[in-house]
């Protein structure tokens, strides 16, 4: 079941709510043609995957969220794990890494928001 949040605090009783559990939350648009072929797909995947937390957020509807959560480009896929980002979905593929003492630190990834193999496999790498 995909549920539906609406603003902050809907989205952080549904971050608080998953706990441990892995949380991926689909910010999209109504308007949005690859954000409109991922619905089937999303909510399939909401079934498949019990133990995972999922939830959407409609950018036009919560713009304010979308802000907060750095949404420049839908549909986009952010998962969390106790509250925190674990990784990020865009329709830009780039991979952003931080490097500390001359090693790199955990990355943060970004694939295609309407590629659906690669949402469930990072979906089933993250469980």
């Amino acid at each position: 079941m995909v549920q539906i949040i609406n603003d902050m605090n809907e989205f952080k009783a549904f971050l608080t709510a998953a706990g441990h559990k892995l949380a991926v939350v689909e910010f999209s648009s109504k308007w949005c043609g690859p954000c409109k072929r991922m619905v089937p797909v999303f909510h399939a995947m909401s079934v498949k995957y019990q133990n995972v937390f999922f939830a959407n957020v409609d950018v036009n509807n919560s713009p304010e969220l979308a802000e907060t959560c750095h949404i420049k480009i839908i549909p986009t896929f952010q998962m969390f794990k106790k509250s925190q980002k674990v990784t990020l979905f865009s329709r830009i593929k780039r991979m952003i890494c931080c490097y500390r003492s001359g090693f790199m630190s955990n990355p943060i990834f970004e694939f295609s928001g309407a590629d659906a193999k690669q949402l469930e496999a990072k979906i089933q790498e993250l469980m």
